[in-house]
């Protein structure tokens, strides 16, 4: 018997020397690769990109996952017991790695043969996160193991709880618990209730799985089973689970909404920074104030919207998207699901039609559209032509007729199409270069092709006050007698006749410059270049900013036959507005990193505060777009003309004197 029992105590101490030998092997054999955990401490997480307005209000988000980092110090307590109570509840008395968690997935291994769960605590899961692979492998778990030993002794349970929270991912692109929280709930971890942090909670272990919005079923098990552990753990009451337990499951799909619909803006924005800081700028969690005021983007996007939706409805309903005669409502509600909204034109069929409207089926369940507001759709033939006046919502829409629909402040819903004309608009500070608003086109999601910066269309009569500038820094004068009269171009080697002539077709004979300007007469903006010289007039209005290759060297650029976009435009009117002074837009005005540093700050050249008082222009209010701005380079040639000649002061009014302003339309 005491033999036996020789046999067996040498026998432990040799499995117990085995295993620490094996342990110090391992040990021996993976430290020199082992990460520092030192730099736990300056880990930098993926932040996506956010752009704001110069009022900091939120115009898009840029990056692959949403992550929003939180300090400790500000995660709620009851959602550290829910998290501990599902993932480690004995995380504040181990070091690192608990044994009996180890033996526990040991057992099971040894169970079924296959793996069914680490035995990680929260420290190992750091390990694994922010160093390791997914792989499933004792050599990988062996170094989690060694690792999380090292993190014990090096950071505290504060410092490695706050990098798990910010770190796991908990499904729909959604990493740490705030991101989380925003997702499923729309508001901060902070202001979630019991259950819903218990919810959360419930997502490490497996996102998708457990994802309330793809399996709530599974997802309230989950929560009502923490929230079992937490009270029998005594970290909240009777009263607080029940109270919990008995909470539906109340989670949706929240994303960040823009406070500014500015998409054009915010893609600028964005292209900007991926020039500066290239892949970098979706995960470093960088901070871009725009030079955009909320209000003025707003106006902005009515302008247009309301312009383009004017003008297409003087031409004409051009009938519906598709007509779905026949089908069921279950067919329709699938064609509904595939339209999009483009811009505030939601998409609609026809259901039924009556005396005073159309009852239609939207994505919101069946809404009723007034004949009222349909009374403009007379049918379009072509450009210049439409039908007659319509006389009942009959002649409008037939049943399974897909239209489009606005809805109102009252969520009444008004007749609709989508506009087949395009534009732009971009306003501009002349003082400094600031782009104050700006849209390129009817609806980003309809098309993201800005015109404001790429549509290059001729300017026309625009343009003619560039000519005219020409004209009196090479010794014409506002009194100045140019003739009103017809002109004829023959072309001896094509064979071509060219007989410019006023749009109302009549001519004035010899008129003053001042009025041939503000009666834009084409004769005398033809005979102006003619005088100049095609080359000197192209060389002197290339001095505003335009590219000479977009100029034509002929006659026409006196009718405005050069192809340039809205910006273009802006900044050339620009100078008149400002005194003579170049400018050149710009979007960001200032970045700043992830801890609130500011990288960059705009320092455009700037108007000297006297010089647009002094030239008859207003100037704008203090602004804070600059910091120690320096002067703007001069266009000494239109100082002259403005002492010389305080009429062209009037130049500056195609646009609010704060702002230079052009649109386009297609």
């Amino acid at each position: 018997m005491i033999r036996l029992l020789k046999f067996f105590g040498w026998s432990i101490v040799a499995v117990f020397c085995g295993l620490l030998l094996g342990l110090s092997g391992a040990y021996l054999y993976l430290s020199p690769g082992l990460p520092s955990v030192e730099a736990l401490r300056s880990i930098q997480l993926q932040i996506p990109l956010r752009v704001y307005s110069s009022d900091n209000k939120l115009i898009a988000e840029f990056g692959e996952m949403r992550r929003t980092p939180i300090r400790f110090a500000d995660i709620p307590p009851n959602f550290i017991n829910a998290l501990l109570s599902a993932e480690d509840d004995n995380f504040a008395n181990h070091y690192g790695v608990d044994p009996s968690s180890l033996m526990r997935a040991a057992t099971q291994l040894v169970k079924s043969g296959h793996i069914q769960s680490g035995g990680s605590t929260i420290t190992m899961q750091v390990a694994k996160n922010f160093f390791l692979s997914s792989e499933r492998s004792f050599s990988r778990k062996t170094t989690e193991i060694l690792l999380a030993l090292q993190i014990e002794r090096q950071l505290t349970k504060d410092e490695i709880l706050e990098l798990y929270v910010n770190k796991i991912y908990l499904g729909n692109r959604a990493y740490g618990i705030e991101a989380a929280a925003q997702v499923y709930y729309g508001k901060s971890i902070r202001d979630v209730s019991l259950a819903q942090m218990a919810m959360i909670a419930g997502l490490p272990k497996a996102p998708s799985r457990f994802n309330p919005l793809a399996n709530p079923t599974r997802s309230k098990e989950r929560r009502d089973w923490i929230l079992g552990r937490m009270y029998k753990l005594g970290k909240i009451t009777e009263a607080d689970y029940t109270t919990a337990i008995n909470e539906p499951l109340n989670a949706s799909y929240h994303v960040p909404t823009p406070e500014v619909n500015a998409p054009y803006i915010a893609e600028m924005a964005r292209a900007e920074m991926v020039g500066r800081y290239g892949s970098d700028a979706y995960t470093e969690g960088f901070r871009v104030t725009t030079t955009v005021p909320s209000n003025l983007q707003e106006m902005a996007n009515t302008a247009v919207h309301e312009g383009l939706m004017t003008y297409d409805q003087r031409h004409g309903y051009r009938g519906p998207e598709s007509r779905l005669p026949g089908k069921t409502r279950e067919a329709w509600a699938t064609e509904l699901t595939k339209q999009r909204t483009i811009s505030s034109l939601e998409p609609a069929i026809v259901t039924q039609i009556d005396k005073n409207g159309v009852q239609v089926m939207t994505r919101t369940g069946d809404e009723h559209v007034g004949w009222d507001s349909m009374k403009w759709a007379r049918p379009f033939l072509n450009t210049n032509s439409m039908g007659a006046n319509p006389k009942q919502p009959s002649d409008v829409a037939q049943v399974g007729d897909l239209i489009r629909v606005q809805r109102q402040a009252d969520n009444s819903l008004k007749f609709s199409q989508i506009p087949q004309a395009q534009g732009a608009l971009v306003s501009l500070d002349p003082q400094n270069g600031a782009i104050r608003s700006l849209v390129g086109g009817f609806a980003f999601e309809q098309s993201n092709y800005n015109r404001a910066l790429q549509a290059k269309r001729q300017p026309g009569s625009s343009f003619k006050p560039f000519v005219y500038s020409a004209a009196l820094d090479n010794g014409y004068t506002a009194a100045t007698l140019v003739n009103d009269a017809p002109i004829v171009f023959v072309d001896e080697y094509l064979d071509k006749v060219w007989r410019p002539k006023n749009d109302t077709n009549t001519f004035l004979g010899p008129i003053r410059l001042r009025e041939g300007l503000y009666k834009s007469r084409n004769l005398v903006s033809i005979r102006l270049v003619q005088a100049l010289g095609v080359d000197r007039t192209i060389d002197y209005i290339s001095r505003f900013g335009f590219n000479k290759q977009d100029l034509p060297r002929n006659l026409s650029l006196a009718l405005g036959t050069a192809t340039l976009t809205p910006m273009e435009i802006a900044t050339g009117w620009s100078t008149f507005a400002n005194g003579g002074y170049k400018i050149t837009p710009y979007i960001i005005d200032k970045i700043e990193s992830r801890n609130g540093d500011t990288l960059f700050v705009a320092n455009p050249p700037s108007v000297p505060h006297g010089d647009a008082t002094t030239s008859g222009v207003a100037a704008p209010a203090a602004q804070t777009f600059t910091v120690n701005p320096t002067p703007a380079r001069r266009q000494p040639h239109l100082a002259r003309c403005r002492r010389r000649q305080p009429w062209l002061n009037a130049l500056s009014m195609a646009a609010p004197h704060s702002s230079s302003t052009a649109c386009l339309r297609t």
